[in-house]
């Protein structure tokens, strides 16, 4: 085992040259990222799990009532023990021939067995206001952490110069406030991660549980080499258009079209000049060419520049099916009927990524309240 955590953790990879482990031990004049500063992300993540569970009922539930979104579910399916073996073990979805042959086994036809197997299938989907605490939990957390972020990197100097990620580095001391939101960010994205087995199930299941994967892995990667500071700047990046992407499903589930329309039209914008634009130009930039100056190439900063570059091509494709969809929509003059989550929904559901102060709960409520506010004027 020695053996093994000695390969894992090989200087030669994770470090510069001629820096080793023991130059970044804390001591009394300077804090460096540990490795295990970290495990404090597992048991944050369970009280963060708790945290939500309490918003989602006891101020998103009401909020929901409040803007009169149903809480009871589609129309459920007549029990029968055969379909429900069938529709359980063999498929959800039977062909024409095994219509065929459960209508004759049950003496029912086969319209009334394909309503069965509909409503049955619908069954499983969650009521819209389980949809909208969800995201009015994610919502309230991304508003946080993202404020958060603004105010904390206003006040450093990487934020206007971002060279300054790079000189004196790895030997950058590990302030309070990057602590905190490097661990507050890990432990949100692992109650993600395992809340995926009990939240609503979706159809990109696995593509959202590898996301969450890759987030923590890019997290967890440049706290180790303490690329922290060029990390919290990929951070908040990404979390600006998480806000809004989140309202818009709010919007959406409120039946407040034309502000769900607003929402997203103001999301796609910032998604797209945010990842196409800003990542490129202001963090590619720094990790691929200023860091190459500054510091120069090691083995790990070669693969988190491949981790940043894979994230990019991804920004590429999302930003496409955004673009493609909203404008096949708006030609086929369909806008008025067309929900932008379709794509919003498919797509952002991919991006990526305690207690919480009592303001960010408070300004949810008042969102929720401005819906129910402009509702009427919504409505088409």
């Amino acid at each position: 085992m020695a053996g093994i955590l000695a390969w894992f953790w090989n200087e030669r990879f994770w470090l510069p040259h001629n820096v080793t482990w023991a130059d970044l031990k804390n001591t009394e004049e300077a804090t460096f990222p540990q490795a295990e500063d970290l495990y404090l992300a597992g048991p944050l993540a369970f009280c963060i799990f708790m945290v939500r569970l309490v918003f989602e009922r006891f101020i998103a539930r009401p909020c929901a009532v409040g803007l009169k979104i149903q809480a009871n579910g589609p129309q459920k399916a007549q029990p029968n023990a055969i379909l429900e073996k069938v529709f359980n073990a063999i498929t959800k979805h039977p062909d024409e021939k095994r219509l065929e042959g459960l209508s004759k086994q049950l003496d029912w036809d086969v319209r009334t067995i394909q309503r069965w197997y509909r409503q049955r299938r619908n069954q499983e989907k969650p009521s819209t206001l389980a949809r909208f605490c969800e995201s009015m939990w994610r919502f309230t957390f991304y508003l946080y952490i993202f404020t958060y972020g603004v105010r904390f990197l206003k006040k450093t100097s990487w934020l206007w110069n971002t060279k300054e990620c790079w000189y004196n580095y790895p030997y950058q001391p590990l302030t309070a406030d990057i602590h905190y939101y490097y661990i507050l960010e890990l432990s949100f994205y692992l109650s993600l991660l395992f809340s995926q087995f009990t939240d609503i199930k979706r159809k990109d299941f696995l593509i959202m549980f590898v996301h969450h994967l890759a987030t923590i892995s890019l997290i967890i990667f440049s706290y180790v080499n303490n690329m922290v500071r060029v990390g919290t700047l990929v951070m908040c990046l990404h979390d600006a258009a998480d806000v809004l992407i989140e309202a818009a499903k709010m919007a959406n589930y409120a039946k407040c079209q034309i502000l769900c329309y607003l929402l997203f039209a103001m999301f796609a914008i910032l998604f797209i000049s945010s990842r196409l634009g800003v990542y490129p130009i202001w963090i590619l930039n720094t990790t691929l060419l200023e860091s190459w100056e500054i510091v120069g190439p090691y083995p790990s900063w070669w693969v988190f520049n491949l981790l940043l570059v894979l994230l990019q091509l991804l920004h590429c494709f999302w930003s496409y099916l955004i673009v493609k969809t909203a404008c096949r929509a708006i030609s086929k003059g369909r806008v008025g009927k067309w929900n932008p989550l379709h794509v919003s929904i498919l797509q952002a559901r991919l991006f990526c990524q305690c207690g919480l102060m009592a303001c960010f709960p408070t300004f949810s409520i008042s969102t929720a309240c401005f819906m129910l506010f402009f509702k009427p004027f919504c409505e088409f």
